[in-house]
């Protein structure tokens, strides 16, 4: 098993930053690739950022050049760094480990930290 700790979630003014982590732990084989997803009130849950285990990102056309995935393998961290909030970045973001684009049965997810973004 493998468990998945997000942090980093709060309260931000629009055109505030705020940084997100992950933490890995467990049953973990090899370096794995990684995303975050989001959900907000009402909506589907959607794809942020990923990032594979060679390092290549993905980021949905909403959150390009405001926001930067990373990772540190020696700590099974990721992270994702947050500019430029605005209102509509609000939601609930989820680590995910497995496939970036896709998810499936075999996925592991955090709890999810609460981001809002509001005057």
């Amino acid at each position: 098993q493998v468990q998945l700790v997000e942090s980093g979630g709060g309260l931000v003014q629009p055109g505030g930053s705020l940084r997100l982590s992950c933490v890995a732990s467990g049953n973990i084989a090899g370096t794995n690739p990684m995303a975050w997803y989001r959900q907000a009130p009402g909506k589907q849950r959607e794809l942020v950022a990923g990032i594979t285990s060679g390092g290549r990102t993905v980021y949905a056309d909403s959150v390009k050049d405001r926001f930067t995935i990373s990772r540190d393998n020696a700590e099974n961290t990721v992270y994702l760094q947050m500019n430029s909030l605005k209102p509509e970045d609000t939601a609930v973001y989820y680590c995910k480990m497995g496939p970036v684009v896709e998810v499936t049965s075999l996925d592991y997810w955090g709890q999810g930290t609460q981001v809002t973004v509001s005057s």
